[in-house]
């Protein structure tokens, strides 16, 4: 079997040409076949508009990160799988915008579909919202398992589904949803990911590289 350190040099090989502004890199040019759906970017997300500091839909994550993704990526493959990500990199400005949005209990336009049995009063004790967000540091990335063609598998809930029915180990998963969410912690896992207790698709690289460090450079 192929040792996982040859697997990311070789995909590592055409790094330099997916380089932003450092420290990050746009992990479409590093992840081959990686689909984007970058909800923050535009209004299919739980505030229903695009968030401050998002200004295209683009996934950035540091050098590192990006490696580890495309481990996973060729680890699914091997499968009949891939990967979208929905969120990588987030400028605290976009955290910011969260807080304020938190803090105005009228504004509940999207609460149908992402999170209807839930006080929006609640989001920040409940772990669904954070005041600081791992995503600012460059090595987080929330994502979802497809099939050939883009179609999503189903994991049970969709993206940003505020709820205990998010949590990876939430007991009610049908045999397909528990066999989908494995799938993807196993393969994330492997790649050198943390898994998030909440949200069966918020991942953070271990030893990422600025641990201590939020970033606030415009996703552009």
């Amino acid at each position: 079997m192929m040792k996982w350190a040859t697997v990311l040099a070789a995909i590592c090989a055409g790094c330099p040409s997916a380089l932003a502004a450092e420290p990050f890199v746009d992990a479409a040019g590093v992840v081959p076949g990686l689909a984007l759906e970058m909800r923050y970017a535009d209004s299919h997300n739980f505030v229903g508009r695009p968030i401050a500091g998002y200004e295209a839909p683009r996934c950035l994550l540091t050098p590192a990160a990006a490696r580890a993704l495309a481990a996973a990526q060729s680890d699914l493959a091997q499968r009949g799988y891939g990967l979208k990500v929905f969120d990588c990199y987030r400028p605290t400005r976009a955290v910011a915008d969260f807080v304020a949005w938190a803090a105005d209990p009228a504004d509940e336009r999207m609460k149908s579909e992402f999170y209807p049995r839930v006080d929006k009063r609640n989001l920040f004790r409940l772990g669904y919202i954070a005041a600081r967000s791992a995503h600012s540091r460059g090595s987080t990335v929330d994502l979802t398992l497809v099939r050939p063609g883009g179609t999503e598998v189903d994991m049970g809930t969709p993206f940003d589904w505020f709820g205990p029915e998010s949590a990876p180990a939430w007991r009610h998963l049908s045999p397909a949803q528990r066999t989908a969410r494995d799938l993807l912690r196993a393969a994330m896992i492997r790649a050198g990911f943390r898994p998030y207790a909440q949200e069966w698709w918020h991942f953070t690289l271990a030893g990422e590289p600025y641990p201590a460090k939020a970033f606030d450079i415009p996703v552009r």
